[in-house]
């Protein structure tokens, strides 16, 4: 990486996305978080409504807009808090973590790179064998996590 921050710095974001990773597994009940909390306290649209200085109507558009994923996160904020609750959200890395996402993408790229080179090369009868290929991908995978240049994601 061209800047020797940057890898302490994906290591340190990494750490703290660890701590959500228990939650990845977690799904939304089908009619929303408030709905489902709000039931469970046994307070009704008007109640919560009241609290948040809205009708009845509009805690049914923001429940239904939370259930179908299209509610503001300030929404779901002013909500919650009504609600004597703290939203709380977070990205988590599907392959467990920002340097596997880069290690994964950083292969793949090297992949294309070496294999287009490779096609050129057998094209003038001075191919590799496919131990040489493998290594040379594997240099290029490193190189490119190395120095992670924007055109990694391309």
């Amino acid at each position: 990486m061209k800047n020797p921050d940057t890898r302490l710095i994906i290591r340190q974001l990494d750490k703290k996305l660890q701590v959500l990773q228990p939650f990845i597994d977690v799904k939304p009940p089908s009619k929303g978080w408030l709905n489902l909390i709000r039931k469970t306290l046994r307070m009704s649209l008007r109640q919560l409504g009241n609290r948040l200085s809205i009708t009845p109507q509009g805690v049914m558009k923001i429940e239904k807009s939370e259930a179908e994923g299209s509610a503001t996160i300030n929404s779901l904020r002013e909500t919650a808090d009504a609600l004597g609750l703290q939203l709380v959200y977070g990205f988590l890395p599907k392959g467990g973590s920002l340097e596997k996402i880069i290690e994964k993408r950083a292969t793949e790229m090297a992949n294309e790179i070496v294999m287009r080179t490779s096609v050129t090369m057998q094209l003038e009868k001075q191919g590799n064998s496919n131990r040489r290929i493998k290594e040379a991908i594997a240099e290029m995978a490193e190189a490119l996590k190395r120095e992670m240049p924007k055109a990694l994601w391309d």
